[in-house]
């Protein structure tokens, strides 16, 4: 019987340690928004509308990496919680472009300092200059694979 070809640990994979930290990162995360309300998705939608006149919904999903399907989904959902509004253009019928409501655009910044308390609790550990230069790092890993889509899960 041949001997089996040895086999790293799992550890000694980036993709184990990135996985490990952004799962934990992740769920952390979609916890404390769930107490909000919103999940992960709809605070990226909410937060590319934030800032902005109302916009199409194609043009968002261009943006965020994602199908219209996803993104209409995502504004249904978010609709229903008023936090969203859908309108109709005056020009044409079949245009539409999404906005946040008075709601949604108050809540914002809230959520936001969610994020920001999430990523302080796992990242405060490290220095100003290793955050920076894990962030330069992480960018460039996305840029080399064209990782260019929002991500929401």
């Amino acid at each position: 019987m041949a001997s089996a070809p040895p086999v790293p640990d799992l550890t000694r994979h980036l993709g184990f340690w990135l996985r490990r930290v952004s799962n934990h990162v992740s769920h952390a995360f979609s916890v404390r928004l769930a107490g909000r309300g919103v999940t992960v998705a709809e605070w990226a939608l909410m937060r590319a509308l934030y800032d902005r006149a109302p916009h199409p919904p194609s043009r968002i999903a261009e943006e965020m990496g994602m199908t219209r399907g996803a993104i209409t989904r995502l504004a249904d959902r978010l609709i229903a919680k008023s936090l969203l509004v859908r309108t109709a253009s005056a020009s044409d019928g079949r245009a539409q472009t999404l906005a946040l409501t008075a709601a949604g655009r108050a809540l914002v910044p809230d959520l936001a300092a969610l994020a920001d308390a999430n990523d302080a609790a796992f990242f405060d550990g490290l220095t100003a200059a290793e955050r920076e230069t894990l962030e330069q790092l992480l960018r460039r890993v996305a840029e080399h694979g064209r990782m260019t889509a929002v991500p929401v899960e």
